[in-house]
């Protein structure tokens, strides 16, 4: 098939939720991947942050290939091998103790949401303008941007919103049924928004003033993206509860809430659950993953390459006034324009660099973590020329 049959069958028998770009993409390899044409392109979105060990990476496809020869699913109503590895090896590379398996960063939001709630008695949860935490009734109520919730009402109740990097307005929200304040370390669908000096540690601090917890949806910046394996290790601040999914599992769907024991062991038997959560095919994947991180450097590759990355685009911006800012951490940058960046994005594609447009104007660079600086000099050749001519 080519191009336009499958956006044509697409179009009759698939619901139209997705604003496509038009493209069909069959394989990939590493920061590369192909279309039906057999078009070729460097990867500059990596499925929105998710394939950071780089697409058909081989450690994570013989995890897979192996644990489906023996087995792919038996339901939390037994003990798995592959999930205690999993959860352990977790403990190691976190801040936490204590993981609870589900298949996406929705779910793990939701998880997060419900073990603040039990654990503090309380249902207000505080989160920030300009945030977002999923597409579920309830994560659309946390986020902070209008247009996710539209047409969807009577949405969650129990959810206040403040301005991300302001403080004191958290502090001045938090009341006495104020169970936790949920916050991205880096607004990553916001415009990859960074959190101002001292924000996330002073923040840290109002919570423990404050007795409420500290949740941290680290659902984009997790496992090496911003050049730690989390977010709130390249920032110095440890959150009560952490929710990951996306790179987790090297592209294969999974999510996990992760918290210290005292508020992990809140939850009891029938609290939450998930039938396809930590699935033994899921876990053996996220080793694979977690492990291709750690033996490759890819934490240090991200730090390097995202100072090289950011360098060039601040060299761009300083010849180009449409252009306003240049900021990011690791391999999660952006770069704000001062004006709507959707044409652009279809002229780099159209030049083989897939990057994606977050915020109306802002565009995101969260390449897989195994792009080289050979490839990251083609686009910001690519992106030169084609700013040159963008007015």
């Amino acid at each position: 098939m080519n191009t336009n049959e499958i956006m044509d069958m697409d179009k009759e028998y698939v619901m139209h939720t997705y604003g496509r770009q038009p493209l069909a993409l069959v394989k990939g390899k590493g920061s590369v991947v192909w279309d039906v044409e057999g078009r070729s392109y460097i990867d500059c979105v990596a499925g929105i942050a998710v394939n950071n060990v780089g697409h058909a990476n081989p450690k994570v496809a013989e995890a897979i290939s192996n644990q489906a020869k023996k087995l792919i699913h038996i339901s939390n109503l037994y003990y798995s091998e592959e999930q205690v590895t999993l959860a352990k090896l977790l403990s190691n590379v976190s801040p936490h103790e204590k993981s609870f398996f589900c298949n996406s960063g929705a779910e793990a939001n939701e998880g997060a949401i419900k073990l603040a709630r039990k654990h503090t008695g309380k249902g207000e949860i505080i989160a920030m303008n300009n945030s977002f935490h999923g597409r579920t009734i309830t994560t659309i109520t946390a986020t902070g941007q209008p247009k996710y919730q539209k047409g969807f009402g009577p949405l969650t109740p129990g959810f206040k919103h403040v301005d991300y990097n302001d403080v004191e307005s958290v502090e001045n929200a938090i009341g006495t049924e104020t169970a936790a304040v949920l916050v991205e370390p880096i607004q990553g669908e916001g415009g990859v928004i960074m959190p101002s000096k001292n924000y996330l540690k002073n923040l840290k601090e109002v919570c423990l003033d404050k007795e409420v917890l500290l949740i941290f949806d680290e659902v984009q910046t997790g496992f090496g993206r911003t050049g730690e394996m989390f977010a709130s290790q390249t920032f110095g601040v440890t959150p009560d509860i952490s929710t990951f999914a996306k790179a987790i599992a090297g592209g294969f769907p999974m999510g996990v809430v992760m918290a210290s024991k005292d508020v992990s062991d809140t939850f009891i038997p029938g609290d939450h659950a998930a039938t396809f959560g930590g699935s033994p095919l899921a876990c053996a994947a996220a080793k694979a993953s977690i492990n291709y991180i750690i033996d490759e450097n890819l934490l240090q590759k991200s730090k390097e390459n995202g100072m090289y990355f950011m360098k060039k685009l601040e060299i761009i911006k300083d010849n180009n006034e449409v252009v306003k800012e240049v900021r990011g951490k690791g391999l999660m940058i952006g770069m704000e324009m001062h004006k709507d960046c959707g044409n652009l994005v279809d002229e780099l594609r159209n030049k083989g660099i897939i990057i994606n447009c977050a915020a109306g104007n802002v565009l995101r660079f969260v390449p897989p973590l195994v792009i080289n600086q050979t490839q990251i000099d083609t686009v910001i050749k690519v992106l030169e020329d084609t700013i040159s001519n963008f007015s």
